[in-house]
């Protein structure tokens, strides 16, 4: 261990300037911070949110339930700019007092129904639709299995190993070492279960494997952290079977461009109101 190890302090004090890249956005208070309606659109859901993984997984159902045809998940799509403190804005704690992407209001109901945390926006969509959710009981339960396993399993690989890989101001072996593991251990799982499986829950394509595709499919498509060599994801073979599979939906391909505010413009939909919105986009 090195001579220069951290000791606690006996009482933590806020160091902002030691936070790193989102030393500007994290607070260890929470509420809003400015004033700042959000804006409205025509559609009864209006989504707040940008294409981070979290956010990726609610657009590409929105886009899947279209595509199935159910109109009346047509959407607004708003960008939210976490990287300006948009996510403080007292219209966005109204609907999410966490401040964090995505935010859904659905204005369909009387009153107006707020939904946050993408794994619940998940769930109250599939349920309000009737789609990409089992109504067998066994395999309803093995699908909400693996949504609350990546609520779960997903902080380890952003928060954990993509934090200290990609994003700390200085490289640590042990953080490194240890979420290293534990981001492994959670492809064999998924390696392992998708052998067995064409989809995530099953033979299905359901909200599990939208839940999950967003952040283990851009680590595979070394979208993510850099990092798809150094993890050797090619050894996962079934991942990355399904990873590729899930890719080429038309619908994960529109979804993931909404709210999306960087890359190459053809990949750019920085808000979405209609379909036409995916106009000239590469998908």
């Amino acid at each position: 261990m090195s001579n220069n190890s951290y000791q606690p302090p006996k009482v933590w004090q806020w160091d902002q300037a030691s936070g790193g890249k989102f030393a500007k956005i994290n607070r260890p208070t929470a509420g809003a911070t400015h004033e700042r309606e959000l804006p409205v659109g025509e559609h009864p859901l209006q989504l707040y949110s940008l294409a981070t993984p979290n956010g990726v997984k609610v657009t590409i159902l929105l886009e899947e339930l279209l595509e199935a045809g159910i109109k009346e998940a047509d959407y607004d799509a708003f960008l939210i700019d976490i990287s300006e403190g948009d996510q403080f804005s007292s219209g966005f704690v109204e609907i999410n007092p966490n401040s964090k992407i995505p935010a859904l209001l659905d204005r369909s109901t009387q009153p107006p129904t707020r939904v946050f945390e993408s794994g619940s926006i998940l769930l109250y969509l599939a349920e309000k639709f009737s789609a990409f959710l089992p109504k067998d009981p066994a395999k309803r339960t093995e699908t909400l299995n693996w949504l609350f396993w990546q609520m779960g399993a997903a902080p380890f690989l952003g928060g954990g190993f993509g934090h200290f890989y990609a994003y700390a101001p200085e490289k640590y072996e042990y953080p490194i070492n240890r979420y290293t593991m534990e981001v492994k251990r959670q492809f064999d799982v998924l390696n392992q279960q998708l052998a067995k499986h064409r989809y995530i829950a099953g033979e299905d394509y359901t909200i599990a494997d939208m839940a999950i595709w967003p952040w283990y499919g851009a680590v595979v498509n070394n979208e993510a952290y850099d990092a798809a060599e150094f993890l050797q994801v090619n050894d996962y073979e079934h991942v990355v079977r399904w990873v590729k599979e899930i890719g080429e939906r038309p619908a994960v391909k529109r979804g993931r461009m909404v709210n999306r505010a960087w890359g190459e413009e053809q990949e750019q939909v920085r808000e979405r109101h209609s379909a036409s919105d995916f106009a000239g986009k590469n998908c």
